[in-house]
């Protein structure tokens, strides 16, 4: 007796819990857009529309010009290049420092390996707070107050990301360690021509995570510099919150243009994070 095809075979229906996960699944989605959807609106309303009840979400003439107004106030096409270049600077330094600390503790054997790797995981536990102050101290001393390595400096290595790409290498069979080492190759070149083109979802995970870590930051910038030529987004945003007054349009239009690299960044990167992170949770540590 031949089998029913699949096209002709019925579809199974949703049960109530499928249907139970799928509303709930649904309304958190809701939730979690419903601040996106906020700031954007806002971004397109006159002040009178900000705070008018009932609360108008689509304004009746969107203000398109809030924008232009927010990014060409104060210099904030200034700042916007700021952000953008100390993230792509502190990016490329954190992938190649956590890459080759990761590919150290993973592929290569050499006395002391764990304990220290040990120890380094042992700094993910102090609190960044803990040395706000001694980093300070270390900056100023170099003379990089109110500079651009400042703001790089100190982002362009992590704990995390090295522990990343080192679950990541472990991953990697170590036969073709072997086969390249049979062929004359050197720990520099296995890890420029083996290990890291197979490290790509953990790599872009990295960068993704790197460049949000930049991008966000607010209170390390705020300490260390002072030109107003070297300020960040996060920096430039508290412009439009003054003592008594909050300019609430185009606080929204900026935070809605600082979004928008983040979000693409994210939607291109999001399939090498899952890839990743299932990698380095398989416990094979």
């Amino acid at each position: 007796m031949r089998a029913i095809p699949d096209a002709a075979q019925p579809r199974r229906g949703y049960s109530l819990p499928d249907a139970i996960v799928f509303a709930l699944t649904a309304a958190g989605a809701v939730l979690m857009l419903l601040p996106f959807a906020w700031m954007v609106s806002t971004s397109l309303k006159s002040p009178a529309e900000v705070f008018a009840y009932p609360v108008i979400w689509i304004p009746r003439q969107p203000m398109w010009s809030n924008y232009a107004q927010a990014f060409g106030i104060a210099g904030f096409d200034r700042m916007f290049f700021n952000s953008v270049f100390i993230a792509t600077a502190s990016v490329t330094l954190n992938l190649l420092t956590s890459s080759l600390a990761g590919f150290a503790f993973a592929r290569l054997r050499f006395r002391g390996r764990d304990i220290l790797f040990a120890l380094y995981l042992a700094t993910l536990m102090i609190p960044g707070q803990v040395t706000l102050i001694p980093v300070f101290i270390l900056i100023r001393a170099l003379g990089w107050y109110d500079s651009y390595a400042a703001l790089i400096a100190p982002s362009a290595v992590s704990v995390f990301s090295a522990f990343l790409l080192r679950q990541f290498f472990r991953s990697i069979p170590p036969d073709l360690d072997e086969a390249a080492r049979i062929d004359g190759a050197g720990s520099l070149r296995i890890w420029w021509q083996i290990a890291l083109p197979l490290a790509r979802p953990a790599l872009a995970t990295v960068a993704v995570l790197s460049f949000l870590g930049s991008w966000n930051d607010f209170l390390w910038p705020l300490i260390v510099i002072h030109s107003r030529d070297l300020w960040t987004i996060p920096l430039g945003l508290s412009m439009f919150q003054g003592q008594y007054a909050v300019q609430w349009h185009l606080l929204m239009a900026g935070t809605t243009i600082a979004v928008l690299p983040v979000l693409l960044l994210y939607a291109v990167g999001q399939k090498w994070i899952v890839s990743a992170t299932a990698v380095a949770t398989r416990g094979n540590a």
